[in-house]
């Protein structure tokens, strides 16, 4: 008897990316195991992407487009989550195995989803990875996968916001995505608190190009940074992770402006007395890891957190696992 194939579907709110749509379209259609739906929710462009998405959806029919109203600029964090469930009204009801939240300034590599299904079909407990993000060097003028890479640097704790790839099955029982910004750990970390794994992994099949550099889609990176500490507030990260967070971001451009606005952003959510998550076993469980992170670092953390959630994952899903 044949095992029955995983699917898996796309989802990607896109605005204004007339300059790197293209680039994405192409490495997603040329992949080796392509989507078997891609919902692209065009967020109100004004620019030629409405065109190069049509153009596309025309010829692979995998390829549906929604069109949103104009809001007038581009919206970050809750705006994004948003644009995304307007398609995933679209795909959710024909219940793919995997579902991906999938940006519009990424180049992959052709083997890209054969890999990320290649490590979920080994590990019933892994319920969201990704690749890593590069970006390409000053001398990689033609932003090649050949060229000069540089790393984002980002933890292998948690799946990248740009490309991330969900277990259906873990993505229901975490209740989807939070709309607000640094939704794309917040999952993470409430799957981690269920005892399934999230992650991000660096090998040849899944570094992919990030045409954008990260936290510079709007007004810039020194925004970007801000809009990180507010998100720490909001998520409710404990103090001293914070601090820890931005001195660790110093070795990285912007270094020190970088880590101030960070920090700043981080202050002024708590004097404006911005929402916090109203979850404390969620507050409790990310403190936890955030302490745990301190004195062990992220490999120890990140190791005594899936240790420690395999019980509850076995109890939740008996039979599962051996």
């Amino acid at each position: 008897m044949t095992e029955k194939r995983q699917t898996y579907c796309i989802v990607s709110p896109v605005r204004d990316e007339e300059k790197y749509a293209r680039r994405t379209l192409d490495s997603v259609v040329n992949q080796s195991v392509p989507p078997d739906l891609w919902v692209i929710v065009d967020d109100g462009s004004t620019d030629a992407t409405p065109g190069i998405l049509a153009e596309y959806a025309a010829k692979y029919p995998f390829i549906k487009v929604i069109q949103r109203k104009n809001r007038g600029k581009r919206r970050v964090g809750g705006g994004v989550v948003e644009a995304f469930y307007e398609g995933w009204a679209v795909a959710e009801p024909y219940h793919h195995d995997f579902l991906t939240k999938l940006d519009m300034d990424l180049a992959l590599p052709p083997r890209y989803f054969e890999r990320l299904l290649e490590l979920m079909a080994a590990d019933p407990r892994l319920g969201t990875v990704s690749g890593k993000a590069y970006y390409p060097g000053p001398s990689n003028i033609d932003e090649s996968f050949e060229g000069e890479l540089i790393s984002e640097h980002i933890g292998d704790d948690v799946s990248l916001g740009m490309t991330k790839f969900w277990r259906r099955e873990m993505f229901d029982e975490i209740g989807g995505l939070v709309p607000q910004v640094l939704w794309d750990g917040i999952d993470c970390y409430k799957a981690r608190m269920l005892g399934w794994k999230a992650c991000s992994i660096d090998e040849p099949d899944l570094r992919f190009l990030h045409l954008r550099p990260m936290g510079s889609s709007d007004k810039g990176i020194i925004t970007g940074r801000i809009r990180l500490g507010t998100g720490q507030w909001m998520m409710g990260s404990a103090p001293a992770f914070v601090l820890a967070s931005a001195v660790h971001r110093m070795r990285h451009r912007p270094f020190v402006i970088g880590a101030l606005a960070t920090l700043w952003g981080w202050a002024k959510a708590g004097l404006t007395s911005q929402p916090r998550i109203d979850d404390p076993r969620f507050r409790k469980h990310l403190r936890g890891y955030q302490y745990s992170f301190l004195v062990r670092g992220r490999y120890g953390a990140m190791r005594k957190a899936d240790a420690e959630g395999e019980a509850r994952w076995k109890a939740a899903h008996p039979g599962r696992l051996g």
